[in-house]
């Protein structure tokens, strides 16, 4: 009986639905729009994409040694355009009205100056061991440092400036260290080979393998999950307004005088907008599997981890039903419900991890992410995804969950009894 009682309120909300088509399909179709957005704006992020170079205004002053390594360097790279037909006046301007990101001005007779200041330093060392000897010289005053300008358009990302500015500061000092060592062999006379271009400390990453292929995470992996997570958040506007319209409407009133206890109304919707959230993480897939290939993005690769993103899914979307049924249960009316679910789910998202990489953030923004269900639900994913995790290394994520659905619920009818108590 209670089965049937069940199955009853299923269709109910079935039929609920059916009377806004509009707002089932913007439930699935924005989603689908987001991600596909977003991954392309995003992939030149984890991928360096060839015919993708940043102009940059690089004006060579020096026109010598140290100017045409820096360049090359820059060239090498293969992340920037070089423009050079701009005075430093034109560049300025054209960087700082926001037509160019950034302009590098190599000063007049930097490498002459640095040869200079080194041999200066170096013989100065070496006299103050009394190693002067045949190659000892007048010692001269050593010319002032000389500045490298680097102008940045205001506007542009601070990450971008500071990664920019350690890769001139990182050139430049190998440059310097190389004619430091010539200086040295130049001042003792010595023919030995010191292998300057070898570093004593090099850096390897070591990343995930799946058989012999280094396992690279990119943009599908990190945005499939997250406006997979966001889409399924997103039915709290039309479960809390289809709530507020059963008020409205007496469909409550009825509900409550009938002999079906109201936590079977409440396990009707949960029914319903699982299967909700289970249809929209299949097409978010399906785009990431199936679309992705043909716009030139990597492949969303499940295999063998479709157990594990179904249950995370499904966790997931308990608590997006909960959160949905508290706020569809406060609210009074549709103009409440609405903008507040809508909202919240913005929040929820920018604090949970969605936006912006929860390490990003203040210490205290930190803090507070711990506490978001959508935070917990990510992690979950990434922890698949990325990190290879099975359902034992994700389940303090799915109690989590589990526990935020369980109070919410409790808070709804405990909330709606006492509202309705005689």
């Amino acid at each position: 009986m209670l089965l049937y009682k069940l199955w009853r309120s299923f269709i109910k909300e079935i039929l609920l639905l059916k009377r806004d088509i509009g707002g089932i399909v913007i439930i699935f179709v924005m989603p689908l729009l987001l991600i596909v957005t977003i991954t392309l704006i995003q992939d030149s992020t984890f991928k360096n994409l060839e015919g993708s170079k940043i102009p940059i205004i690089f004006i060579d002053q020096d026109q010598s040694e140290v100017s045409k390594n820096i360049k090359a360097e820059l060239e090498n790279s293969k992340t920037f355009q070089l423009l050079t037909n701009f005075n430093e006046k034109s560049a300025q301007d054209a960087v700082f009205s926001g037509d160019y990101q950034m302009a590098i001005v190599i000063p007049e007779n930097l490498t002459k100056d640095l040869n200079s200041n080194i041999d200066s330093k170096v013989q100065t060392i070496v006299s103050s061991f009394g190693l002067e000897g045949d190659s000892a010289k007048v010692k001269t005053a050593a010319p002032k440092a000389k500045e490298i300008h680097l102008y940045f358009d205001p506007a542009t990302n601070a990450g971008f400036k500071n990664s920019v500015m350690n890769s001139v500061n990182k050139m430049v000092f190998e440059i310097e260290n190389k004619k430091i060592y010539k200086a040295f062999q130049d001042q003792l006379g010595t023919t030995e080979n010191l292998d300057e271009n070898k570093n004593l400390i090099s850096f390897k990453e070591i990343t995930p393998k799946k058989g012999e292929m280094d396992v690279m995470p990119n943009s599908v992996q990190h945005n499939v999950p997250a406006w997979t997570l966001f889409a399924i958040f997103f039915i709290v506007v039309p479960l809390s307004i289809n709530l507020v319209k059963e008020k409205s409407q007496g469909t409550s009133v009825r509900a409550r005088i009938s002999p079906t206890p109201y936590f079977v109304h409440i396990l009707g919707k949960t029914f319903t907008y699982l299967i909700i959230c289970i249809i929209q993480f299949l097409l978010m897939v399906a785009v990431g599997i199936y679309l992705f290939p043909y716009m030139d993005l990597p492949a969303f690769d499940v295999s063998g981890k479709m157990f594990q993103l179904v249950t995370v899914t499904l966790f997931a979307g308990l608590a997006a039903i909960g959160f949905g049924v508290l706020l569809g249960t406060i609210a009074d009316t549709q103009e409440q419900s609405a903008p507040f679910g809508a909202t919240s789910v913005v929040v929820l998202a920018a604090i949970g991890g969605i936006w912006v990489p929860v390490f990003l953030m203040p210490e205290f923004m930190q803090t507070v992410a711990k506490f978001s269900p959508m935070n917990w639900g990510l992690n979950a994913y990434y922890d698949i995804i990325l990190r290879n995790s099975g359902i034992g290394g994700i389940a303090k994520e799915l109690a989590f969950l589990l526990l935020f659905y369980l109070a919410t619920v409790s808070i709804s009818i405990f909330y709606e009894r006492k509202q309705n108590a005689v």
